[in-house]
């Protein structure tokens, strides 16, 4: 019903592109729309693989909130799909543009318009960069936390979007605890607000949690309230090497199950080991099966990795290195920074999937992964937020191989069965997108399905926001 009512008066008619150009003008600057074919082009998709992508009539880039109600009742007008765009560092396919869209790109609106120490929040357009409001709200001995690995370049609004996560989450959780209310533009150009900027509040249905992860698929977010904490100490890392992944997984869970809260608990698997060690020589220890690296920002972190460093030698560690210094634990770091690159340099194109389990079925994970890779004759890389049971199989691949094409897929979809059978979700902070909308159906069942389409029918009757994506 959705697709069909866009069908029914499709923008790729010469005509109806004209009025739309037209009306779009009415109302924003000319330096605003942009419609030379090898420009749009340029935005047509983000950084997923095997997601198709269409052809947009015109890209828009707003500076205000009323250019964005324009665009909005414009493309209601004309019946016009419309795809918001951040940076397109999306791993998903959320941000691809379907043919004949606007697509709105919120990058223009990066304006920090409040940073508040007292009440601890920071007010911000969507195209502000991660890491400009990491550093700005720093300078008042504030933080916030989520960081995802794109954390230089991807945008709060893509975050948002997309419900992100990043190194940290294990301790301070992901995008959506931040969240604390949105202003949004709705399908039809009204503006409304949700949420609040104080410390609690339960009025009502909690609307600010569905936008986020909706994928702008509801609306558009055109500024967040977003919650911050004071500026942690500077955290020291440890380094442990483990003969095999069982023995690292293990040693995850022992450092849990003591009660531990570590800053940062990440694994690489041999895999990623070895990419990195050919990409910088770094001189990781070839025989390492999985390197686990833990960080503490407390006051006393070198007595915290102690304890942990004791737990990892229990768990059969072969050698544990805690840093000295900050300088130090940067160093032990950059290897697992370095990873996505160096598995991308295997093959020159990679899929990364972002199956989520319970941590006490990370090992069956790990192990499920290995016999994926043996059985499609690929090589499968593995990078994950341990603390949080969050894995990033990476399948490394020629592009210019239909054949290998063919078995990266298919080793892709074997792996989100996997992680559907231990428990756990075939998305801990990508998003589903265009890769992972079949899967999302298997995951929440037709009960879930219906309910989830419903939300989508009251908030965009026209099926105009984002079209294709989630379900």
């Amino acid at each position: 019903m959705i697709m069909s009512r866009i069908e029914a008066r499709s923008p790729e008619d010469a005509e109806t592109t004209g009025d739309l150009v037209d009306l779009l003008l009415d109302g924003l600057p000319a330096e605003a729309v942009l419609t030379d074919s090898d420009v749009t082009a340029s935005y047509a998709n983000d950084m997923a693989s095997f997601c198709p992508a269409g052809t947009p009539a015109v890209v828009v880039l707003p500076r205000t909130v009323e250019q964005v109600q324009h665009v909005m009742r414009s493309a209601t007008a004309l019946r016009v799909p419309v795809v918001p765009q951040g940076a397109r560092t999306g791993l998903s396919g959320a941000a691809n543009a379907s043919d004949g869209c606007v697509v709105l790109s919120l990058t223009k609106m990066d304006r920090i318009l409040e940073i508040n120490p007292v009440d601890r929040i920071a007010v911000v357009e969507p195209g502000v960069i991660n890491a400009a409001l990491s550093r700005a709200v720093g300078e008042h001995g504030l933080y916030y936390p989520p960081d995802p690995s794109s954390w230089e370049m991807c945008t709060i609004g893509g975050n948002i979007g997309t419900a992100s996560g990043g190194l940290c989450c294990v301790k301070y959780g992901v995008t959506a605890e931040y969240v604390l209310g949105l202003d949004v533009v709705l399908a039809d150009g009204r503006l409304m607000s949700t949420g609040r900027r104080t410390a609690k509040g339960v009025a009502g249905y909690d609307l600010t949690r569905l936008f986020v992860g909706s994928e702008g698929s509801l609306g558009i977010v055109v500024r967040a309230v977003l919650g911050l904490r004071p500026k942690p100490p500077e955290q020291l890392v440890l380094a442990a090497e483990f003969s095999s992944a069982a023995a690292a997984c293990d040693a995850v869970c022992r450092i849990m199950e003591g009660g531990h809260v570590p800053s940062l608990l990440e694994l690489m698997d041999r895999t990623t080991v070895k990419a990195v060690n050919d990409l910088a020589q770094m001189g990781l220890p070839e025989s390492t099966e999985a390197l686990l690296l833990a960080a503490f920002d407390t006051t006393a972190p070198a007595t915290d990795l102690a304890a942990v460093g004791a737990l990892c030698e229990a768990a059969g560690a072969t050698q544990v290195v805690p840093a000295d210094d900050a300088a130090e634990s940067e160093l032990l770091l950059q290897a697992r920074r370095l990873s996505l690159t160096a598995l991308e340099a295997v093959k020159g194109v990679t899929m990364i999937d972002d199956v989520c389990v319970p941590r006490s079925r990370l090992a069956e994970m790990l192990e499920g992964v290995d016999r994926i890779a043996e059985k499609y004759r690929l090589t499968i890389g593995v990078v994950a937020h341990a603390g949080d049971g969050n894995t990033h199989p990476t399948v490394c691949f020629d592009a210019a191989d239909p054949d290998e094409s063919r078995r990266a897929r298919e080793s892709f979809d074997e792996i989100m069965a996997l992680g559907l059978e231990l428990g756990g979700t075939i998305t801990g902070e990508h998003g589903v997108g265009v890769l992972k909308k079949e899967w999302l159906a298997r995951e929440i069942g037709p009960v879930g399905l219906e309910m989830q389409r419903a939300v989508k029918q009251a908030f965009d009757p026209l099926g105009i926001l984002n079209p294709g994506k989630l379900f």
